[in-house]
């Protein structure tokens, strides 16, 4: 959390002043000169980030969201909706989350350096300002899920301190001297704390075996022991888990005698474990209970959109939600001693804001209006909901965007993107700087979901695995056919774009379809199968092993070089952008040299952009705005006529 150099500063100083210049820490091979019309013409879609919701102040009705500070977001404090954000940390490194200590002042909050993802945990003390923050944590190894006790006495997190892969539990006192105690070692990377117990006695923990099933133990934290309360026999997920009821039971997401995610009840004393009735049949996907144990309230993913539901516990009957905006909601959290829980909420015409809902009142708040606004009015097309055949009769859903046809008369060009995970979900929401594609290129932009993705009940998610994979390529085979007799798309102008494992899938697509599609975008993306599960990160290898397949098996290795993007270059005629953060701890970069090397090798078009600063993904803004700037160059020149 060191501060920049001066040259640093100067030298981002010197490359935001001239239009289009390549940041210090981007290396862009293969890419021409933006051009200052180019440049200009983006400028307003450039600032149009908002903020985020990450809990309340300890003792006061205050918010605590997230908002950009220079180049990076931080967290900042609110003492009223609307009012003025004061920020309570800085630095280079984005703050992504943090909470306050339970009736106390210190916040607790994680950080990492360039993208990396080893997360260190910091103390800092809102009641004396200047003091510096404190790290708990060695400044080295991953450390997630940090916790506080009910009393703000101590903490609990996970970490890979031991072997760089399996999670251990710590629990660490939040006053100095701050001693410490390992109170569980992992003998997997799936451990970490979900939750204290009211009374401080026991922690609840959270087991991942992957996608397919999630364990929740109770571990006494005076004898380690611990105790398994999801049950035993048969592969469940559960999630969003936590203590109600004085700690007699916990709540979870669960696929219990369910394909979706459903609020489901635990007896700590019985093992009784049942569904709570009153919700959609649809997945649930964030669930917390209110401090004084009476409330529930869960977010559930309909098609897409959140859908707010509430419970009282003393009854268990449903109760009215508050009626909010049509959007996506996260972060939910109630507000300690209320019955006021804040989110952040993105709609498609307004960047992610912060609010509240008080479940007594009906009342719902906006907190902020979004940081920065644009210089000129930005339109924001609402989507469709398409649904198309695939080959074995899945209904394969997208969201689907189209330019205003006024100005954009005739079939236009389509951006399809795909999201990451895989097991991920493109949803309805604020696009961002992507509305210059619609509003300024009159490019159509298609998401779409298919087998695999997230929010469409656990059958679906599982569709992909393994030995499986190429079926959700096939299911791009049905979009595009439907592109192909739309009144409104262009079928031979049309781009691959994806993220992660999305960005897989835009290598796949022009591999398996270099007919069909003009180029594509592959943004931190897995080339190579058996070297992505031979090169990433010790902690995440078993999980994605799991999803993927263990190439350590003859045949599920040669399934994985036969569908890897790397080993059929000769197959990509089309021109292709790849994005790359040095620091990637999931993707390595050598997936980025390896997939750009083999292109080439075959006489392809490769433009390729590093960041030396940069992780899973650009955060930091001189990086994300000329991977903004050298994007929208690329399919100006290879998608459109």
């Amino acid at each position: 959390m060191g501060r920049p150099s001066l040259l640093a500063i100067l030298t981002c100083l010197l490359a935001a002043a001239v239009p289009g210049a390549v940041p210090p820490n981007i290396v862009a091979e293969g890419v021409p000169p933006v051009p200052a019309e180019l440049t200009a013409e983006l400028a307003p879609y450039l600032n149009l980030g908002g903020a985020g919701f990450r809990g309340w102040h300890a003792t006061r009705r205050e918010a605590i969201v997230t908002t950009r500070v220079g180049d990076a977001s931080h967290l900042h404090l609110m003492a009223a909706p609307l009012a003025k954000r004061v920020a309570l940390t800085g630095g280079v490194e984005p703050v992504r989350s943090g909470r306050m200590q339970p009736g106390g002042s210190l916040l607790l909050y994680s950080a990492d350096v360039g993208g990396d993802e080893n997360y260190q945990l910091y103390l800092k003390d809102l009641a004396d300002p200047k003091a510096p923050p404190v790290r708990l944590t060695d400044g080295k190894s991953r450390n997630v899920d940090p916790c506080w006790s009910h009393d703000g006495r101590r903490i609990a997190y996970a970490t890979n301190r031991r072997n760089g892969k399996d999670g251990d539990i710590v629990v660490v006192e939040a006053r100095a001297p701050r001693a410490e105690r390992v109170v569980h070692q992992g003998a997997s990377t799936g451990w970490g704390p979900v939750a204290w117990s009211p009374d401080g006695t026991q922690l609840l923990l959270r087991q991942s075996l992957g996608q397919a099933e999630c364990r929740l133990w109770t571990l006494e934290v005076s004898s380690g022991q611990k105790k398994q309360v999801t049950p035993a026999t048969g592969r469940h997920y559960f999630t969003q888990a936590g203590f109600a009821e004085g700690g007699r039971a916990v709540y979870a997401l669960s696929n219990f005698g369910s394909d979706f995610l459903t609020p489901t009840r635990v007896d700590l004393t019985t093992g009784e474990t049942r569904l709570l009735a009153g919700g959609p049949a649809w997945d649930g996907e964030e669930l917390v209970v209110s401090e004084d144990g009476t409330r529930l309230v869960v977010a559930f993913n309909v098609e897409g959109f959140s859908e707010l539901r509430c419970w009282d516990l003393t009854t268990g009957r449903p109760l009215p939600a508050p009626r909010l905006k049509a959007g996506v909601l996260s972060q939910l959290q109630f507000r300690p001693g209320s019955h006021e829980v804040g989110f952040s909420l993105n709609s498609e015409d307004s960047a992610s804001d912060a609010w509240s809902a008080d479940l007594d009142t009906g009342a719902v708040t906006r907190w902020t209006d979004r940081t920065t606004k644009p210089k000129k009015a930005i339109a924001t097309p609402e989507p469709r909901i398409v649904r198309v055949t695939s080959f074995d009769g899945l209904s394969i859903p997208s969201l689907a965007y189209h330019p205003d046809p006024a100005r954009f008369p005739g079939r236009r060009p389509v951006l399809m993107i795909f999201h990451g995970g895989p097991e991920g979900q493109s949803r309805p929401g604020y696009r961002g700087s992507f509305h210059y594609y619609l509003n300024e290129l009159g490019v159509a932009l298609i998401y779409p979901n298919v087998r695999g993705s997230t929010g469409y009940g656990r059958k679906y998610l599982s569709l992909d695995d393994g030995l499986r994979r190429e079926d959700a390529i096939k299911d791009v085979a049905a979009v595009l056919d439907w592109v192909a007799k739309s009144d409104l798309l262009d079928a031979s102008r049309v781009a691959a774009y994806g993220g992660s494992y999305g960005g897989f899938m835009s290598l796949a697509c022009l591999v398996n379809y270099p007919e069909r599609f003009r180029c594509g975008v592959d943004n931190v993306g897995i080339a190579n199968f058996g070297t992505f599960l031979r090169d990433t990160s010790d902690y995440r290898r078993g999980a994605r092993r799991l999803e993927y397949g263990d190439e350590r098996k003859p045949e599920v290795k040669a399934f994985l070089d036969r569908i890897s993007p790397a080993n059929h270059a000769a197959r990509i005629r089309d021109p292709l952008l790849i994005v790359q953060g040095r620091n990637d701890p999931r993707v390595p970069f050598t997936e980025a040299e390896r997939m750009r090397d083999a292109v080439k090798a075959q006489g392809g078009t490769v433009w390729y952009v590093l960041a030396k600063d940069e992780g899973h993904g650009f955060v930091k803004k001189p990086n994300a705005d000329y991977q903004f700037a050298a994007t929208a160059l690329f399919l100006r020149t290879h998608l459109l006529d």
